[in-house]
């Protein structure tokens, strides 16, 4: 009996450990004291149910609408977070490393696309890809600039092909100038 009850816990544990991989991240304590001096604050929190429902509001006749709930079905989870303020220095380099640490920790499936640092202007942007077997299940984009910070995490299956489609959900509106390279037209057309 205690076998049984010995591999059900392990079952237990494994599912649980499987499951908190794709969760959302529960904001920092740091994002709350910057979200208490920014003047500007948007913060997006959908996990998979929240993701389903707003989809259930999606016009069925818009193209455009029926692109982004077919890819929203397959997330996990959105997280964005974009804070603004009014005076330079509320982001210090040193707090722009505490949030990279906090959302890194324990990242071994993110993978570092982009890495940019201007010590000028002390701007920072970090583009992450999550690969799992080979296959995207995750993009973290975080961004700090004197004035503003700008942190995004999509989590699941994403092709960056179709990032442009979630523009329409609150966050996410810079994801529209992100186009799918496609060749236009077929043989014999011109533009």
């Amino acid at each position: 009996m205690k076998k049984i009850w010995m591999v059900a816990l392990v079952f237990v544990v494994l599912v649980s450990v499987a499951g908190a991989q794709q969760q959302l991240p529960a904001p920092s304590p740091l994002e709350k004291e910057l979200a208490a001096k920014a003047s500007d604050v948007t913060e997006v929190t959908l996990n998979k149910s929240m993701l389903g429902f707003a989809a259930k509001f999606m016009d069925k006749n818009d193209k455009d609408d029926q692109e982004a709930k077919q890819l929203i079905q397959g997330l996990d989870g959105i997280y964005v977070r974009e804070y603004e303020f009014d005076h330079e220095g509320e982001v210090t380099p040193e707090k722009v490393e505490q949030l990279r640490s906090y959302y890194m920790a324990g990242s071994a499936d993110w993978q570092p696309m982009v890495h940019e640092r201007e010590t000028k202007n002390h701007e920072t942007t970090d583009v992450l890809m999550k690969m799992v077997n080979g296959e995207p299940h995750g993009l973290f984009v975080f961004t700090a600039e004197p004035k503003e910070l700008t942190i995004v995490m999509i989590l699941g299956p994403i092709k960056m092909e179709d990032l442009h489609k979630l523009h329409g959900i609150g966050g996410l509106g810079a994801l529209g100038g992100i186009e799918k390279n496609k060749p236009k037209g077929g043989k014999g057309d011109s533009e």
